[in-house]
């Protein structure tokens, strides 16, 4: 069995950092639990990467997406952006079909 995991970490928007930093902490008591390694990388997706980096989601994010073993998403949209010419949302479609993904695991 493996003893370490990569995971990507993509807080987005609105309540999506608060979900992220829980959910987190619930996985580093049980990889502490299972006795494995857990190590994060955070980037940003949603209308805080179009605020920062101009766009829904970066190359970069999407290449560091598939490089990890794992990607656990926040959430995207901001009512700031619903009459904006790129929607947040975008960058969630971006990042399923760069995956081959067709649907999010809640």
């Amino acid at each position: 069995m493996r003893d370490s995991f990569d995971i990507l970490l993509l807080p987005g928007d609105g309540i999506g950092p608060e979900v992220i930093g829980a959910t987190r902490g619930v996985m580093d008591l049980a990889a502490e639990h299972f006795g494995v390694r857990l190590s994060y990388e955070e980037r940003k997706i949603g209308g805080v990467a179009i605020r920062d980096e101009g766009a829904p989601v970066s190359d970069e994010t999407l290449q560091a997406a598939a490089a990890s073993d794992s990607v656990l998403l926040g959430a995207v949209g901001h009512p700031d952006f619903d009459d904006a010419p790129v929607r947040p949302e975008a960058g969630l479609l971006k990042l399923r079909k760069h995956l081959g993904a067709f649907a999010n695991l809640r």
